[in-house]
């Protein structure tokens, strides 16, 4: 067997992103299936500092900074008629890199994580390509074109466009195009001119469970004291769904909750706030705590943890990491889309603000129900979402044998 391309729009390390913490459990079980490479982008100072994770677990590794800012980026797309979301990682050292790694190892197979590394697969490589999009980026942008005004609904309508012609370009160069839920999957056979010669599956998001397991965290000391109902949502808070979320949850939702328990409180715990985000810690109840440590702490304390989005594609980690945590969860039936769970006894949905807030006073108001679907929502993560078994189909993609074994065996 030769050797592996490993290709993330972001660096896989330190997980604590939703599409890191994904391509950081790909790559750890890729890497147990032979000699891998890997070519990634780091945004920040922390993503850059992470040389020494790609050394360990990479035979040759390039991590590049990310070339330009996304303002500079959509000016280079709108004058070259490319989407924006490739144009923003197109860097000469990384074309030039993965050139090199494929004129000179023995690199038998490319797994691709995110569509933005799709540009970099030569269209003659002769061995397999694996395309991790995890999501339909285009149908993305087509709602978030729907929500937005003029003009920025015209461009959304122009990234989708652009995105759904990469996404088939990828979906006939791929061997296999894995998406985070049949859902997904589904929705991407049905936006192709093509789809019966496309190897379309899914591939579902893990948790690492012994990591978010209650038993072994301590509740945050100032929720815990507090003897008020405590509301917690998780996230990566500059990203447009996420900031929508906690803007109806505190606009829309929490004042309804703290209609009949006055003392509730919402933390919004994740990096990089927008100021959006920012300033909703001036609203009566809402605390806004940006980057911590350690998330765990937050979602041990928490009454309930709150998931109102209302575009959410794939699978939400944050969900899955509160349900590990034995917490009760509220969510949206967008936010609870690819995990499945029981509406009512692992999780509860609310389709709509008023069922929302519905859910929350419920649960609120009546603790060994709440304590009971935290229970349930750990047993079902526990026995269905670990990640050894989410990601076992990589053998047969990536045509591998773990040691051990032989291929035929595979």
């Amino acid at each position: 067997m030769g050797e592996i391309l490993f290709l993330a729009h972001r660096v896989p390390f330190p997980p604590n992103r939703g599409d890191k913490i994904r391509s950081h459990h790909l790559l750890k079980a890729i890497a147990s299936l032979g000699r891998v490479h890997v070519g990634c982008f780091g945004e920040t100072a922390e993503d850059m500092a992470a040389e020494a994770e790609l050394t360990a677990i990479a035979a040759t590794h390039c991590l590049v900074k990310r070339p330009k800012p996304l303002a500079v980026a959509g000016i280079e797309a709108l004058a070259s008629g490319k989407p924006v979301s490739l144009t923003a990682f197109d860097a000469p050292l990384m074309r030039d890199w993965v050139e090199r790694s494929l004129a000179t190892r023995p690199i038998d197979t490319i797994f691709v994580f995110s569509g933005q590394m799709g540009q970099y697969v030569p269209h003659d490589f002769p061995g397999r390509v694996v395309i991790d999009l995890c999501d339909v980026d285009s149908a993305k942008f087509g709602d978030y074109a729907r929500r937005h005004r003029w003009p920025r609904s015209a461009l959304d309508q122009r990234e989708e466009r652009l995105l759904a012609r990469e996404e088939e370009r990828l979906a006939h160069l791929a061997d296999t195009t894995l998406l985070v839920t049949e859902a997904e999957a589904a929705l991407l056979r049905s936006r192709l001119c093509d789809p019966a010669n496309a190897d379309i599956a899914p591939l579902r998001n893990g948790i690492d469970t012994a990591v978010f397991d209650p038993a072994t965290v301590e509740p945050h000391p100032e929720l815990a004291r507090d003897a008020a109902p405590q509301l917690v949502f998780t996230g990566q808070m500059d990203y447009p769904p996420n900031v929508e979320a906690v803007e109806r949850a505190a606009y829309h939702l929490l004042p309804r909750v703290r209609a009949r328990h006055p003392e509730a409180r919402f933390h919004v715990v994740g990096r990089a706030p927008a100021e959006r985000v920012l300033r909703l810690d001036r609203q009566a109840g809402v605390r806004v705590w940006g980057e911590v440590p350690d998330v765990r702490p937050f979602l041990a304390a928490a009454d309930c943890v709150l998931a109102p989005l209302a575009i959410a594609r794939g699978v939400q980690n944050k969900v899955l990491e509160a349900m590990a945590m034995a917490r009760p969860v509220v969510l949206s039936a967008e936010a609870a889309t690819g995990i499945d769970a029981c509406d009512g006894e692992d999780f509860a949905i609310g389709r709509s603000d008023d069922e929302l807030v519905e859910q929350l006073l419920a649960l609120l108001d009546d603790g060994p129900r709440a304590l009971a679907l935290g229970a349930a929502a750990r047993r079902y993560v526990v026995a269905e979402q670990g990640w050894e078994a989410m990601l076992a189909p990589l053998v047969r993609l990536l045509g591998r044998a773990k040691a051990g074994e032989s291929r035929d065996a595979a």
